[in-house]
């Protein structure tokens, strides 16, 4: 761009700019100007700013507002924290049973906690060739009915292939409990158009104040979609080391590998100055599966994903959670620079050394540290992770986890010392 052109963007658009060119340069293996600010936090914005998690659900505005606040008042950072509202009211709606969330009437979990997921097992081991033969029968026939109790009008939609000469093909839709599940769909699709424009309002709002948005799609590891949703932790287990089953969770794998790829074609099309997917990976730390299980369940299926997203363009940004110290060989295997990878607990020394030439890193910072440690305990370990990562560039500087809370004075802490000794 030049000078001219850049001198008539707004403040907000020069510093919009100038944050996305040192996410950008980081990821791509470069050094910015200064370490960016990639922090994670889940509820304490709203604890900080008279707000709490469930106006996540239930206050959009309540949320929004604090996010702007918080914004305003850490202009270190250098993505947008925008709050991913979800409907509460159109999970009420639905009869959601495999998720518990703040707000919820009768819910147990605390205002400001985050939702919290109930696992079920909600395809049974001898559904996997009804599942991959059929998804979209075996999700409307049992998988709807079972996650969410109020719908199980979708039970009814069982179209039997005939001469059709008129509608009687279209018997199962006139059900009374067919007709009361659509109704139901239809207030849950308002209610959840709420929520997307409420996100979309205040990640425009962000974007003006100059801060780009962290990622623009989400998408999980096949493995873990299986194993989250369909199967639970141990039902997968049990899969996976049956000689007579095993063959099921691969191919089941690679169905959602493609299922991602076709939901994430958007990227194709929109223009968007962010281009990136996050992966929350859930059940493959360390001991959680032999490093044969892993190649081939987990990371194989994973890297299909991750490759399409790199030919459309796109950055996977991989959230690894657990000790993954064993498993950062396997993350070389992807073009250099295109990726980068999330540590929870790792010796980020070691993975800077492993993964340096390959893609960027960030994370390890520990939150309860953050919530329970001293100043001086969060001096020494944002300066510990700079000394260590931050040589060479390729790093961005993140929390181990999303904080939800902490003593005011050592995120002030943090700031200062990353200003002190983040820049190049």
């Amino acid at each position: 761009m030049s000078n001219q052109a850049n001198a008539t963007l707004s403040e907000g658009q020069k510093l919009f700019k100038e944050r996305l060119n040192r996410v950008e340069t980081a990821i791509h293996l470069g050094e910015p100007d200064k370490v960016p600010v990639f922090t994670f936090f889940s509820s304490y914005i709203q604890r900080a700013y008279n707000s709490n998690y469930s106006d996540i659900f239930y206050n959009f505005e309540a949320a929004g507002e604090a996010a702007l606040k918080f914004h305003q008042d850490y202009p270190q950072l250098d993505i947008a924290l925008t709050p991913q509202f979800v409907s509460g009211k159109a999970n009420e709606i639905a009869g959601a049973t495999m998720v518990d969330w703040p707000g919820r009437p009768g819910t147990r979990v605390s205002p400001f906690s985050s939702h919290q997921i109930i696992e079920r097992e909600l395809m049974m081991q001898e559904e996997y060739s009804e599942m991959l033969n059929d998804f979209s029968g075996f999700m409307l026939r049992k998988y709807v009915p079972r996650a969410f109790s109020n719908l199980k009008g979708t039970s009814m939609l069982n179209l039997i292939p005939t001469v059709v000469t008129n509608t009687s093909i279209l018997a199962p839709f006139s059900s009374q409990e067919a007709q009361d599940t659509f109704q139901k769909l239809a207030q849950i699709g308002t209610e959840n158009e709420k929520a997307a424009a409420a996100t979309a309002k205040y990640s425009n709002l962000l974007a003006d104040m100059g801060f780009p948005p962290m990622m623009t799609g989400i998408s999980e590891a096949p493995y873990d979609i299986l194993g989250d949703y369909f199967r639970g932790t141990m039902g997968i287990f049990e899969d996976m080391t049956d000689p007579d089953m095993e063959d099921y969770v691969e191919q089941a794998c690679y169905m959602f590998a493609e299922q991602q790829i076709q939901s994430l074609q958007y990227f194709r099309f929109a223009d968007m100055p962010v281009k990136r997917v996050f992966f929350p990976l859930h059940k493959a730390m360390d001991g959680f599966m032999s490093d044969k299980q892993y190649e081939r369940f987990y990371w194989k299926p994973l890297k299909k994903i991750i490759l399409a997203l790199i030919d459309m363009n796109v950055t996977p940004y991989i959230y690894t959670e657990g000790p993954y110290h064993t498993r950062l060989h396997h993350l070389t295997d992807v073009p250099k620079g295109k990726v980068f990878y999330h540590f929870e607990d790792v010796d980020m020394a070691e993975a800077k050394r492993v993964l340096g030439n390959t893609a960027a890193i960030c994370g390890n910072l520990s939150i309860s540290r953050m919530e329970f440690g001293k100043k001086e305990d969060i001096t020494e370990d944002v300066k510990r992770l700079l000394d260590v990562c931050a040589p060479g560039g390729g790093y961005l500087f993140d929390f181990n986890g999303s904080l939800e809370n902490c003593k005011p004075e050592n995120l002030e802490t943090m700031f200062e010392t990353l200003d002190k000794y983040g820049k190049y």
